[in-house]
């Protein structure tokens, strides 16, 4: 059958995907929108494959909080190279993602790749722009949380950061916290939440060095103790010195600065992603 230039603008407008293609898929199709849809979203799979070997350490790092300021979520969306990363197609398609991720709050990064988004999944969407571009496109990444209140900052689009407080605070107290997390990276909120592997590790680390300079073994332990309670310090959140504070504020912990707004005031959960 004859192949319209409607015909394919149509398709086009539903898939995003060059002239040309939606023209052969069309053709190839006899005319059948949901198979030349098929079509090109199966193209983008091989694609998809052809590429599989390649990195895709690129794209973005976004965040959202919903609409009552409860929940927060996070995606990193990667790309091959910082010019698809800021395609518009490519953008677009993050941000559907993670709007449906806040609408839905899938508990995994598997079961958001499952849901639908524009009648097909998410994971379909993913492989069906990677045909489009010719450029590996990867989800790698989906974080969330729930608390009583929730904000975030994002840099550049490369790092988003996710807080949560067990009681609401001025945005500005929120965001400053936010991008704390971002800029200094802490491991946990506190040093009772930080993985007894990383605590662990930090210790035979400690105890290597003390012994690399020739301490005596007797105080070997004490010695990785001491530079255990520095890590805590450094590497969690409430304990870090307050980066993101101003003036006399950047002399407190991030700890003692959210005691002098509420007494009560503590973090309970974040997310730090990062594009490598």
């Amino acid at each position: 059958m004859a192949i319209t230039a409607q015909d394919v603008k149509k398709l086009r407008d539903l898939t995003n995907a060059g002239m040309m293609d939606c023209k052969k898929a069309l053709t190839e199709a006899e005319g059948d929108f949901d198979r030349a849809r098929d079509i090109l979203r199966e193209r983008g799979q091989l694609v998809a494959a052809k590429r599989a070997d390649r990195e895709a350490k690129d794209g973005v790092a976004i965040a959202k909080v919903s609409p009552d300021g409860k929940f927060g979520a996070a995606i990193i969306l990667n790309a091959e190279t910082d010019f698809v990363a800021e395609n518009e197609k490519f953008q677009t398609l993050a941000n559907a993602i993670l709007d449906l991720a806040v609408e839905v709050r899938p508990a995994t990064l598997d079961e958001l790749k499952n849901l639908e988004l524009n009648g097909h999944t998410v994971a379909e969407n993913v492989n069906e722009l990677t045909g489009v571009i010719g450029e590996k496109i990867d989800l790698s990444a989906y974080e969330k949380f729930d608390a009583e209140y929730v904000t975030l900052y994002v840099h550049n689009k490369k790092i988003a950061a996710v807080v949560g407080f067990n009681e609401v605070v001025d945005a500005e107290v929120g965001k400053k916290v936010a991008m704390q997390i971002a800029t200094m990276n802490p491991v946990a909120i506190d040093k009772t939440q930080v993985p007894q592997e990383t605590i662990d590790h930090e210790l035979e680390v400690a105890k290597e060095q003390a012994r690399n300079e020739n301490k005596p073994e007797d105080m070997v332990e004490k010695i990785a103790m001491g530079r255990l309670g520095k890590f805590f310090k450094e590497s969690t959140l409430v304990e870090q010195v307050f980066f993101a504070g101003d003036g006399e504020e950047s002399k407190l912990t991030v700890g003692q600065y959210l005691a002098k707004v509420s007494k009560t005031l503590k973090p309970v959960a974040m997310i730090r992603l990062a594009l490598a």
